[in-house]
């Protein structure tokens, strides 16, 4: 049993909700538990960071022990809610349209380049041109903290690296990162569609044909050819 992305439904599920020809499912339960829980562990990083490393909130929040605890164990558990999202079949589908870089991606990215707003300009699929640049930036970007953070944690894990270049590379990637979860939080916080289909899994169809086109053209196509090699 299967989320069919585009579908309101799961296939071959009895369905618990009268059909809604307004809205489309766009997240399964189990990719926004992904992203919940990776949400809550990236901010715990981050805020125990903080209460480390600026004097200020370190002298307000103190319990530097704990504070050292936290920021390991929440950076070690980070890829756990990915390699979790991995057993479910919507998840990993959702990553293969992340990793396929289509020929509107491009129209996309010259459109932003140019300033261009309107939708028309920017055709995307289930995941525009940006959310798949963020995507695969700030997974490269865990995964460099987890070896950083490591280096820190067990001195001498590999002695051709210093300490300090470790410490180095982790600080100016945690402020990267704290930019770009911003920017990703911004944009979160101007379109409410968007973050109605992160919460409930489902997104208003005129928002998706507005906004992501591409998406449900190309998931009406594969269904007929699926059905069409099933007759």
């Amino acid at each position: 049993m299967r989320w069919t992305a585009g579908s309101t439904e799961r296939t071959g599920a009895v369905a618990r909700q009268p059909e809604r020809p307004d809205r489309v499912a766009r997240f399964s339960g189990a990719e926004r538990l992904v992203h919940r829980a990776t949400g809550w562990l990236m901010l715990l990083c981050l805020v125990s960071a903080a209460c480390l490393y600026l004097g200020p909130v370190a002298q307000l929040v103190g319990r530097r022990h704990l504070m050292i605890t936290v920021h390991e164990w929440s950076g070690i558990l980070l890829p756990a809610p990915f390699l979790l999202g991995l057993l479910s079949p919507a998840f990993r589908a959702d990553l293969r349209r992340i990793n396929r870089w289509a020929a509107y991606d491009g129209r996309w990215l010259r459109a932003v380049r140019t300033r261009l707003t309107d939708p028309a300009s920017r055709p995307a699929g289930k995941f525009n041109a940006g959310q798949k640049i963020y995507a695969g930036w700030i997974a490269g970007a865990v995964l460099v903290m987890m070896f950083t953070g490591l280096l820190m944690w067990f001195m001498g894990l590999l002695p051709l690296i210093s300490r300090t270049s470790a410490i180095f590379v982790h600080d100016i990637l945690a402020w990267a990162i704290t930019v770009v979860l911003i920017g990703h939080m911004r944009k979160a916080y101007g379109d409410p569609v968007a973050r109605a289909g992160m919460r409930t899994g489902y997104v208003d169809r005129k928002w998706a044909m507005t906004h992501h086109a591409k998406w449900l053209t190309e998931e009406g196509r594969d269904r007929s050819r699926a059905g069409s090699d099933h007759s």
